[in-house]
C-alpha cells in the first residue's frame, strides 16, 4: 500500500487530491474575501461610506467557503467524527463499518446535492433575484452548494471505494500523520 502523498500515484489520483485541493483553495479564497470586505466595511463605517451591502456578500462568501471546502477538510480528518464504537472493533469489523458509514455519507450527500441542484436550476430558471441590497440572481451564490456538494460526494465515494479495496482512510491516515509530527492542533 503506497502513502497518500506517494510520488507514484495515479493519474486520476492526482486529478481528485487536485480537485480536493482546489475546493480548499477556494474555500480559503472566499475567507480571504471575507476579512478584505469585513475590513473594508469598517473603515467605510468610519467615513461614513455605505458598506450595507457588503453584510450580503459577506454571507455568500461564508455559505461558500463552508461547502466548497467540505471535500478538503474531510479527506484531511478536520471532520467531527465519534470512534468510541470503531475503537473497539476488530480491524475486519472496522472496516466494514467505515464501509458502511462512508456508503450511507455517499447516498445522503448525493440526495443532498442533487436537491441542491435543483433548488439552484429553479433559481436560474425563475430568474430569482436576491432581494437585499446586492441585486444579483441568486442562483449564483447557491452554486457553491451544488460546487460543493458534488466535491464532497466524490470525496466519500472515493474514500468509501478506497476502504473496500483494503486501504486505510484517508481521513485516518492524515490524523495519524499530524500526531507523528506532534500537531495534536485539531484535539483542541
Amino acid at each position: 500500500m503506497t502513502s497518500v502523498d506517494s510520488p507514484a500515484r495515479s493519474p486520476l489520483r492526482r486529478a481528485l487530491d487536485g480537485l480536493y485541493a482546489l475546493g480548499g483553495g477556494l474555500a480559503a479564497l472566499c475567507v480571504l474575501g471575507i476579512l478584505i470586505l469585513m475590513l473594508w466595511a469598517s473603515a467605510g463605517r468610519l467615513f461614513e461610506w455605505r458598506v450595507s451591502w457588503v453584510n450580503d456578500v459577506v454571507a455568500w462568501l461564508c455559505a461558500a467557503a463552508a461547502f466548497l471546502g467540505m471535500a478538503y477538510s474531510f479527506r484531511n480528518g478536520d471532520f467531527v467524527r465519534v470512534t468510541l464504537v470503531l475503537e473497539w472493533a476488530s480491524p475486519a469489523v472496522r472496516r466494514w463499518m467505515e464501509v458502511i458509514a462512508l456508503a450511507v455519507a455517499t447516498v445522503t450527500i448525493a440526495y443532498l446535492g442533487y436537491w441542491a441542484a435543483m433548488f439552484t436550476y429553479e433559481s436560474w430558471a425563475f430568474n430569482d433575484i436576491a432581494g437585499n441590497m446586492v441585486a444579483i440572481p441568486i442562483w449564483i451564490p447557491q452554486m457553491s452548494f451544488v460546487v460543493g456538494s458534488a466535491i464532497l460526494v466524490i470525496a466519500a465515494l472515493d474514500e468509501c471505494v478506497g476502504v473496500l479495496r483494503g486501504q486505510r482512510p484517508t481521513y485516518v491516515t492524515r490524523v495519524e500523520e499530524r500526531h507523528a509530527r506532534g500537531d495534536f492542533s485539531e484535539e483542541l
